[in-house]
């Protein structure tokens, strides 16, 4: 009777979709998760958990610092190289002192050069904010504002103080790798010629309809491939507002002017706070998402609605990305008409960092 009941609950788990193949389904109560399920519970479809706070999705191990990372599995990065057909390689970080002004008040990058031997041998010398230009906001930089609870039950005491540990740094993401199948929504590009007129350093928000217009538009349908659409668990999805586009438009005094915004005044294009949005996130199961903003959401949130940043870190462990540089990907992208790629990132090995600029290249 338990091996019968043991096989009826391993065939529950599979779900023909085809009369030769078969996908795995991961039920929402069977911890910790497989990352190599093909179809995983939605976000309402989430079950609570004891002592995470409403919507938590840690479902990866009560060790786990690799959130939504662990969905980058062999198998899915193997898959990912198909993409690759031109063999082009475009680099998706900004030179490490862009913008010249940080915005919310961060340090401008430095950079000094130490004669070890004059004429003979040389040293760098760095500093730097992480989160000044292009960069992953890691599993320690926002926590869930009502609990103050990092992603899977970190706390302030891990990170600073006493007793602090390296749970969720950085370095666990730099040691697994980021690499897989992305997906670039142009939606500066569809604004332009759909005459939608914003300026990149205004709090406009791009609502998930604005990108499902988007999609279509590229011949994407951005829903996840269990609804039918093209996106695949793993995928990273890449998000262009034009920030950067009109960045390098603007003179040095006005781009002062915009980063140096007191904090409740700076005002940033992003994507829209809203249930469509967040669902959407949440349910293509991407393995991080980033766009060419310093928010990567519209900023100040739209009225009503917290920020994502704490669903996408502290919920779901989901890597974020602001400031990529996604110019020269877009207009290639829209050359050879295709708009998925593999991409490769490489975060710095820092044992419990909070971010890291993502040296992150596209291979089309």
């Amino acid at each position: 009777m338990a091996a019968s009941r043991r096989l009826s609950q391993l065939t529950s788990t599979l779900t023909p979709s085809s009369p030769t193949t078969m996908t795995a389904i991961q039920p929402a109560d069977q911890l910790p998760w497989n990352p190599n399920c093909e179809q995983f519970p939605s976000r309402k479809e989430l079950i609570p958990l004891p002592g995470a706070p409403e919507g938590a999705a840690w479902v990866w191990g009560k060790d786990d610092s690799l959130g939504r990372v662990n969905l980058l599995t062999p198998q899915r990065v193997k898959a990912a190289a198909t993409e690759i057909q031109t063999g082009e390689m475009i680099r998706l970080d900004l030179p490490v002192d862009v913008p010249a002004v940080p915005s919310f008040d961060r340090e401008t990058f430095q950079h000094k050069i130490k004669p070890l031997t004059p004429g003979l041998a040389y040293d760098d010398i760095y500093v730097m904010n992480t989160q000044s230009g292009t960069q992953w906001d890691g599993l320690r930089h926002v926590a869930h504002f009502k609990s103050r609870c990092f992603y899977n039950g970190v706390t302030q005491a891990d990170i600073e103080g006493p007793s602090c540990n390296h749970r969720n740094g950085m370095h666990h993401w730099a040691q697994h790798g980021i690499a897989g199948r992305a997906v670039l929504l142009d939606y500066r590009h569809y604004a332009t010629t759909h005459n939608i007129h914003y300026d990149p350093n205004s709090s406009h928000a791009i609502s998930f309809a604005d990108l499902q217009a988007c999609g279509t538009s590229q011949g994407l349908d951005i829903r996840p491939v269990s609804q039918g659409g093209d996106i695949k668990p793993g995928d990273m999805l890449l998000v262009r507002s034009g920030f950067v586009e009109n960045y390098h438009g603007l003179s040095a005094e006005a781009w002062r002017a915009a980063a140096t915004r007191g904090h409740d005044d700076q005002c940033w294009a992003g994507v829209k706070q809203e249930d469509a949005m967040v669902d959407w996130l949440h349910d293509c199961y991407f393995a991080a998402v980033a766009g060419d903003s310093p928010t990567f959401e519209c900023w100040p949130a739209v009225e009503g609605r917290g920020l994502i940043h704490q669903e996408i870190l502290a919920l779901w462990g989901m890597p974020l990305g602001e400031m990529f540089d996604l110019e020269r990907l877009a207009k290639r992208c829209r050359e050879l008409g295709k708009w998925t790629f593999f991409l490769t990132s490489a975060p710095a090995n820092v044992p419990g960092g909070v971010g890291s600029h993502p040296n992150a290249t596209a291979i089309l």
